[in-house]
C-alpha cells in the first residue's frame, strides 16, 4: 500500500487498517528530510562515521583481499539482506570495507586523491542544502561564490579580468567544452555560419584537432560527440618523456593546412595521466596562433602545480591558452567532482548562451538576478565550488602548495628507490607526482606478462593498488613487447618516504613471486 503525504511531511495511511510507519518501525518522510541543524542529520552523520571506521578496520589494507567475484557476492548479499534504518550503517561499512582507500600509502594507482577533511565537511553542507546553480533563486549565495572562485582561479592561471568559467564534473566535460567553443569559433569564422545552430557543414574544409599521442582519450571522445569524428584528431608524435614534439606539431599543422583542411584546435596536455608530462606550452600557443587555431590546455592533473612555487614554472605559457581545464579532485584534495573550465575571454562563451523563461528570464537578469545557465553544458548543477572556496580560504595557496611539494618529494623518493633496486627499471624521472617503472624478470621476453600479473597478485592479496599502462619499449608509442609499465601516483601528502620505499620493495617481491609461478 502507498501512503499519502500531509503538508507537514508526516505519512498518513492510505486507508483504514494500513500500518503506520511508527507501527512498522520505518522512518517517516519528515524524519528523512535533511534540514540545516536538524537532529536527524547529526544522527545519520554519526552512523556514517561509525560505519566508515568499522569498514576500514575490517579491510585492514588499501583494498579488500580476494578475487573480484568474492567481493561481488559479498556486496550482493549485503545489499539484498539490508532493510530499514540499519541500511545506512551497514551499507556504509560495506562501502568502506570494499573500497580502494586513497588515504592508504599502498593505494597509489590513479589520480584518486584522499580528500581533505575540511573539503568533505564543506561538501556535506552542500549536500544538506542542495542548491542548484541553474538559476539564482535556487542558489543565491552559491551563485556569487562560484563567480568569485572562478575569477580567483583564472587569476591563478594568469588570465586577465576578461576571463570566465564554470565548475564541471572533471577534465572530460571541460575538454568537451573547450573543443565545442573551438569548433564554434574557428569553424564558424571559416564558414561564416553559426555552427551551434546549423551544425557542422558537409562541404568546406575538413576540421582537424591536433593533440599529442599521449593526450587523454577524452579528446577523441569530444571530437566524436561534437560531430567532428574521432578521425578528426591528429596524433602528434611525442618524445620519450611523452611531451609533444613542437617540430612535429608544426609539420602536422602545415601538412594538414596544405591539404585544404582546417586546424580548429591544438590541445596541449599539462600533466599526462601516465607520467605527468607537460607539453611545451609557449610553442604550442605560437603554432596555434600562426594557424588561427584555438589552444586548449588540458591541465586536469598538472594544474595543481600552479599552487607550488617550485612546480608552477612548468606551466609557463598556460596563460596564453584560449581555454584551460583544471581538476581539483586530483592535486587539490577535493571530493569528486571538482573540475574547472576557464576561458581567457568571456565573449568566446557566446555559443553556449541559453535563455529559459523558467530559469533565467531576461527581465530578471536586467533587474540584477544573475544566471550561470549559459556557462555550463548541464542544467541542474550542484555547488561544487563551495568546497574549493572553503579549502582555499582555510589553507591558502601556500598551504596547498606545501601539499603539492610533499607529494612531489614522495615521487622523487619512490623513483630513487626504483633506481636503487636491481630488479626494477625506472622509465623517467618524475615531473609531478607520478612515475613509471617495471620489474625485470630473468627472461626479458616475459616482462609484460610478469608485470601485468604482479599487479593483479597485489590486488588479490589486498596488499597494494598500483597502476598499469602500456608504452613502447623505445621511442614513440607503437606495438610490440616490452610495453607494460607499472605506475605509482602519489597524492597523499601525509605518506612518508619510508612508506613509499616499502611499497616499491613490495612490488619487487610480488614480481619475484609471480616470476616463480609463471
Amino acid at each position: 500500500m502507498t501512503d499519502t503525504l500531509r503538508q507537514d511531511g508526516a505519512a498518513t495511511p492510505a486507508r483504514t487498517g494500513t500500518a503506520t510507519p511508527a507501527q512498522t518501525g520505518a522512518a517517516t518522510p519528515a524524519r528523512l528530510l535533511s534540514r540545516a541543524g536538524g537532529g536527524e542529520l547529526e544522527r545519520a552523520v554519526r552512523v556514517v562515521l561509525d560505519g566508515l571506521a568499522a569498514g576500514t578496520a575490517r579491510r585492514g589494507g588499501p583494498v579488500p583481499a580476494g578475487p573480484p567475484r568474492e567481493l561481488a557476492a559479498h556486496v550482493a548479499g549485503a545489499f539484498a539482506g539490508t532493510r530499514g534504518e540499519e541500511a545506512l550503517g551497514r551499507l556504509t561499512e560495506l562501502l568502506a570495507y570494499g573500497g580502494a582507500d586513497p588515504a592508504d600509502p599502498a593505494c597509489a594507482a590513479h589520480l584518486h586523491c584522499p580528500p581533505l577533511a575540511v573539503a568533505v565537511a564543506a561538501d556535506l553542507a552542500v549536500s544538506a542544502l542542495n542548491p542548484s546553480l541553474d538559476s539564482w533563486d535556487q542558489a543565491p549565495a552559491a551563485t556569487e561564490l562560484e563567480t568569485l572562485l572562478v575569477m580567483e582561479l583564472a587569476g591563478l592561471v594568469g588570465y586577465p579580468g576578461t576571463a570566465a568559467g564554470v565548475l564541471t564534473s572533471g577534465g572530460t566535460e571541460s575538454n568537451v567544452m573547450g573543443l565545442m567553443l573551438a569548433r564554434d569559433r574557428v569553424l564558424g569564422r571559416a564558414t561564416g555560419g553559426r555552427i551551434e545552430l546549423a551544425g557542422v557543414p558537409g562541404n568546406g574544409p575538413r576540421p582537424r584537432i591536433f593533440a599529442s599521442a599521449a593526450a587523454h582519450f577524452s579528446v577523441r571522445r569530444a571530437a566524436a560527440l561534437l560531430g567532428l569524428g574521432e578521425d578528426a584528431v591528429v596524433a602528434v608524435p611525442v618524445d620519450r618523456a611523452l611531451r609533444m614534439e613542437p617540430q612535429a606539431l608544426a609539420s602536422a599543422l602545415r601538412d594538414r593546412a596544405g591539404r585544404g583542411e582546417l586546424p580548429v584546435a591544438v590541445v596541449a596536455t599539462a600533466g599526462t595521466t601516465d607520467t605527468g608530462a607537460i607539453d611545451p606550452l609557449p610553442e604550442c600557443a605560437a603554432l596555434a596562433a600562426e594557424h588561427g587555431a584555438w589552444l586548449h590546455v588540458d591541465a586536469a592533473y598538472g594544474g595543481g602545480a600552479l599552487l607550488s612555487d617550485r612546480l608552477a614554472p612548468l606551466l609557463a605559457g598556460v596563460e596564453l591558452a584560449d581555454s584551460v581545464s583544471l581538476d581539483w579532485h586530483k592535486l587539490g584534495w577535493q571530493p569528486a567532482a571538482a573540475g574547472v573550465f576557464l576561458v581567457r575571454r568571456e565573449e568566446t562563451y557566446a555559443s553556449l548562451a541559453r535563455r529559459a523563461a523558467y530559469l533565467n528570464p531576461a527581465d530578471d537578469e536586467d533587474a540584477g538576478y544573475p544566471s550561470l545557465l549559459g556557462r555550463s553544458l548541464r542544467t541542474t548543477r550542484r555547488a561544487d565550488a563551495f568546497k574549493i572556496a572553503v579549502t582555499l580560504r582555510t589553507l591558502g595557496r601556500d598551504g596547498l602548495g606545501r601539499l603539492v611539494d610533499a607529494c612531489h618529494d614522495l615521487a622523487l623518493a619512490g623513483a630513487a628507490a626504483v633506481r636503487a633496486h636491481p630488479r626494477l627499471e625506472l622509465h623517467a624521472e618524475p615531473v609531478l607526482t607520478a612515475f613509471l617503472f617495471r620489474y625485470l624478470p630473468a627472461d626479458p621476453a616475459r616482462a609484460d606478462q610478469v608485470n601485468a600479473a604482479l599487479r593483479r597478485r597485489l590486488l588479490r592479496e589486498g596488499r597494494a593498488v598500483i597502476g598499469r599502462t602500456e608504452l613502447p619499449a623505445d621511442g614513440p608509442p607503437g606495438d610490440g613487447p616490452g610495453r607494460v609499465r607499472l605506475k605509482l601516483t602519489l597524492l597523499n601528502p601525509y605518506t612518508t618516504a619510508t612508506e613509499v620505499e616499502r611499497l616499491v620493495h613490495v612490488v619487487a617481491a610480488a614480481g619475484e613471486a609471480e616470476e616463480a609461478v609463471l
